[in-house]
């Protein structure tokens, strides 16, 4: 369940806590806002405040009356452009899944871009590139090769996302 309102307080974690709880069998994940958003942000203009998820866990900790440190299961949405530290702490605080679509995407477009810019020479006409005026051109603009670029970035990206969100030979 996401909770999108700017920051929630720990009642009503609580509450939601309380009603997924409630379920017979149920696994869930809360979403609960501590200051994160969706979209990309200018550096500074997003203020994080993940002591929040730490203190609903002692809150509902206490209000359970359980010996978990962590019996709250966090999603971290809107993780993009966050500090390296802010994730680590709210990794502590029991986050489980933090969303990395936008890293992502921009990995992959990134990816194609630098492959765009790097032939640029080659991918002006099917025929005609520095080697020569009858040199043709169809490898590089094989879209398959600008993708793969992306692909390539991307992979590289998850790589960097996996180590910052400690999932690197966990299983």
């Amino acid at each position: 369940m996401a909770l999108t309102t700017p920051m929630l307080t720990l009642p009503e974690v609580w509450q939601v806590y309380e009603a997924l709880a409630s379920i017979p069998n149920g696994n869930f994940t809360v979403a609960a806002a501590f200051g994160n958003v969706h979209g990309v942000y200018a550096p500074g203009n997003v203020s994080l405040k993940p002591v929040i998820l730490h203190n609903t866990q002692k809150y509902i900790k206490e209000k359970l009356g359980c010996d978990s440190d962590k019996p709250v299961s966090f999603v971290f949405h809107g993780g993009s452009g966050s500090s390296l530290e802010d994730i680590r702490y709210a990794i502590e605080a029991g986050v489980v899944k933090m969303n990395i679509d936008t890293d992502t995407q921009w990995a992959f477009w990134d990816g194609m871009n630098e492959y765009q810019k790097k032939n640029k020479d080659y991918l002006q006409a099917q025929i005609g590139n520095p080697e020569g005026a009858e040199k043709p051109n169809k490898k590089y603009y094989d879209p398959r090769m600008s993708l793969r670029s992306g692909e390539e970035s991307m992979a590289e990206r998850l790589v960097k996302c996996m180590e910052d969100l400690k999932c690197v030979d966990v299983l």
